[in-house]
């Protein structure tokens, strides 16, 4: 199936802006992806001719952008159940099963949500598709993926500064005592084992707040939210705690039946980076 360069168009808000001012100062687009768009000329104004930079625009112009090199190299995989929960020209909101990598660890790698979220997109005719924050393996539930360059820049900031707020479910092993509280505690990795992680002062700073949802008789039911996006981070804060996440048998959890842990991504809100639209979405 023939695939199309990455390609929106946006409708301007205000009055007298320039393309650079656009780019630098509203949606803070990095400096090297300006200049790509620059020297390329891929940004057309409504005559379909390469746009002027330079000249102040007025409300409601409608510009095009394109991005002809912009490409991933996920091999495109039947998406199967695929479960896109929110969708638009800038990026989608997808749900990743347990059990499945979010990215393969090669670029002919498969079996994973991103070989499955790229033949999603070129179905719909396009070639670009980057995950903006990643799951466990054993952990499903919501990804944002970017569908052009100027997304995936303004979305990794967005996430830098904390401003993608992830909500999560989990059952934990045995009976929480507290309704509510913060977990601060910093995390690195254990230089005893090669994937995991452990609580370690010179690790790096890490915060998860949670709740209650529901006590069960051997269990805990917890609704948890994150201010860092660390490895593991609910996992091993937990199993620091004494209370690891059900089936998660790496951080001392009990096997459940079916081989996976009890931890979910549910919701994900954020301010949208171009439109500026309030999303949530679960």
């Amino acid at each position: 199936m023939k695939t199309a360069s990455p390609t929106f168009d946006y409708q301007l808000t205000e009055d007298g802006l320039t393309i650079e001012t656009l780019l630098q100062d509203k949606w803070e687009v990095g400096k090297k992806t300006v200049h790509q768009l620059r020297m390329a000329k891929s940004i057309y104004d409504p005559t379909g001719a390469p746009a002027d930079w330079r000249a102040p625009l007025e409300i409601g112009t409608v510009l095009r952008f394109t991005f002809p090199d912009a490409a991933s190299t996920y091999v495109p995989e039947d998406p199967g159940a695929l479960e896109v929960l929110w969708e638009d020209q800038h990026l989608l909101v997808a749900k990743k099963p347990a059990g499945i990598a979010t990215h393969p660890d090669h670029s002919d790698g498969t079996g994973t949500f991103m070989n499955r979220v790229m033949c999603y997109i070129q179905h719909e005719g396009g070639k670009y598709a980057e995950h903006v924050q990643r799951l466990d393996k054993g952990t499903g539930g919501l990804i944002v993926v970017a569908k052009h360059p100027i997304a995936k820049g303004l979305l990794d900031r967005m996430m830098e500064r904390n401003e993608v707020t992830r909500t999560y479910r989990a059952e934990v092993e045995g009976r929480l005592s507290r309704m509510r509280g913060s977990l601060k505690y910093p995390i690195g990795r254990d230089r005893h084992h090669p994937t995991r992680r452990r609580v370690s002062p010179n690790g790096q700073l890490a915060i998860t707040h949670f709740h209650i949802l529901e006590r069960l008789e051997n269990s805990t039911v917890i609704e948890a939210k994150l201010d860092t996006g660390r490895t593991h981070q609910i996992r091993v804060h937990f199993s620091h705690i004494g209370h690891p996440i059900k089936g998660d048998t790496l951080y001392g959890g009990t096997e459940t039946e079916d081989g996976h842990y009890r931890l979910t991504a549910v919701k994900v809100s954020f301010g949208h980076p171009i439109t500026k639209e309030l999303l949530t979405i679960e």
